[in-house]
């Protein structure tokens, strides 16, 4: 018996259930880091299926409303037209159907087509007069058109330019010191001898070109003749300004005087006319900045702000290199449209700071700063309520600690040098610095970055800007600008230092500016 019952026990504990016990649920993923975020959403934006965003196509509206979607998802306030995220730029396509330019005299009839070696000019910018499409008139040289002092001579004396067509190289004479050559090549010192010389109501002016800006004139000659167009400003409006006509001094020929250059004398062209005719052609192209606000907390700053900007489209289809044809623009700039969503998300679940912050992503940087200069010129707030601009453009590449900053140095009158030195104090208090490359903060430096991105159009409004970039690279408007080259982590950084940077700026009692700047 008791051999069976121990038996019968040591089955009946073996078929027994063991002690129940509470099922622990799995510990829940850790939320995606910065670095990890933007690397997801800078695939997405810079895919092939966005063609390259390319602004005067609907794939540039098309990144509008990739933005656009993010924000409302991310619950940030919309501060675009009509209570929504877009703002819409005005702009058209717009391009020379047909010119044609001829100089006569009495031995000799030249014909100049439309192309490298003359360019009509459309518009001289947004709220101008525009040229006339017709001129003619007899030719007259003005040297390098100089009548400012301190180059040693004034072309423009003793010349009669009323009814004529006014000639003269962008160019510095012989013996101009080397800071003198470096300011007659800021664009701001062609806008002022052109100014000079229309005040004067010549019929037209013809510029020429020498060095690299003659070798840019091809691709700005096709931009506007051939199937890929630019965009420019619309061109409905009185047309008033002298025509206005780029070329090349080396194919200028029948336009320069007989012994350029050794002999570059300003005088009339005895006997030589000139007459040109050009024939435009528009189309209305839809294109959108992306708005958004992020409102203060402090009820007596709230109504200022401090801006972000990126710029969301690229160049498009390119010529195909190994097979691919689609520009991307991962680094160029879907790094700092990216980075702009990340920084205003953050912002959305932090304190927010007493000044309001505005995100904007403009369109058409690459064809011109065109959705800048429309934002500035159209702004969704009044514009001498922006404190400060922080302009995000190419900063994934490059050496992982080094960064660019523009403007503290390059704005005129010190605008920025408060801003600057807030952003420095800001990077120092980091973990991990950044080293600071302040090469290319100088208006004369050959590469002129500090016009060639949107937070120009902000200086010009004497709003102070600094401009946060990683630097140029060998993929730079190239099909190999792709979202695998992007170093996340360091897009993190910056996109963090940015960020910080603008809160600092936005919990400030004060504008950025230097005490003789504040009103």
């Amino acid at each position: 018996m008791r051999r069976s019952a121990v038996l019968l026990l040591t089955v009946a504990a073996g078929c027994s259930s063991p002690p129940r016990t509470e099922a622990r649920p799995a510990p829940a993923p850790p939320p995606p880091t910065m670095a990890e975020e933007l690397k997801r959403d800078l695939y997405a934006f810079a895919d092939d299926s966005m063609l390259g965003r390319s602004a005067e196509t609907p794939n540039g509206a098309r990144a509008a409303r990739f933005i656009a979607s993010m924000l409302r998802a991310a619950g940030i306030a919309p501060a675009g037209d009509s209570g929504g995220y877009l703002q819409r730029v005005p702009l058209s396509r717009t391009f020379v159907r047909s010119a044609r330019f001829t100089v006569t005299s009495a031995v000799s009839h030249s014909t100049l087509p439309v192309g490298s070696h003359l360019i009509p000019v459309p518009s001289l910018g947004e709220g101008l007069p525009l040229p006339v499409l017709e001129a003619e008139g007899e030719l007259v040289f003005a040297g390098y058109g100089l009548s400012q002092p301190g180059y040693g001579r004034n072309d423009l004396a003793g010349l009669s330019l009323a009814d004529k067509v006014v000639v003269f190289v962008d160019d510095a004479p012989p013996g101009v010191d080397s800071a003198r050559r470096a300011a007659l090549r800021d664009p701001r010192s062609l806008g002022d001898r052109l100014g000079a010389i229309m005040q004067r109501r010549p019929a037209a002016i013809i510029v020429l070109f020498t060095g690299r800006q003659a070798g840019e004139l091809p691709a700005l000659a096709a931009g506007l003749t051939d199937s890929s167009l630019r965009l420019q400003p619309t061109l409905d409006g009185p047309r008033e300004l002298p025509m206005v006509i780029f070329g090349t001094a080396r194919d200028a020929g029948p336009l320069l005087p007989v012994g350029w250059p050794r002999n570059d004398r300003s005088r009339p062209l005895d006997g030589r006319r000139f007459s040109a005719k050009v024939e435009m052609v528009q189309d209305i192209v839809p294109a959108f900045n992306v708005v958004a606000v992020i409102p203060g907390s402090d009820s007596a700053l709230a109504h200022s702000y401090v801006a972000f900007g990126a710029h969301l489209d690229h160049i498009g289809i390119q010529t195909p290199q190994d097979g691919d044809s689609i520009a991307n623009g991962a680094d160029d700039d879907g790094s700092g449209s990216m980075a702009l969503i990340e920084m205003a998300k953050r912002a959305q679940a932090a304190p927010h700071p007493k000044r309001s912050l505005l995100f904007v992503w403009h369109t058409g940087e690459e064809l011109g700063l065109f959705g800048s200069e429309w934002f500035t010129s159209h702004p969704v707030v009044p514009i001498d309520s922006i404190v400060a601009q922080l302009n995000v453009d190419m900063i994934g590449r490059n050496d992982p600690d080094s960064l660019y900053l523009i403007g503290p140095r390059s704005a005129p009158n010190g605008q920025s040098t408060v801003l600057g030195a807030i952003v420095d104090s800001v990077n120092s208090s980091s973990s991990r610095p950044f080293l600071i490359n302040r090469d290319w903060d100088a208006p004369t430096h050959p590469e002129q970055l500090y016009y060639r991105s949107d937070h120009y159009n902000y200086a010009k409004h004497g709003i102070p800007i600094v401009f946060f970039t990683t630097g140029l690279h060998a993929d730079y408007h190239r099909v190999t600008d792709t979202a695998d080259k992007i170093d996340s982590d360091k897009l993190s950084r910056v996109a963090e230092l940015i960020l910080k940077a603008g809160q600092a700026v936005a919990n400030s009692p004060t504008r950025p500016l230097p005490a003789a700047l504040l009103r």
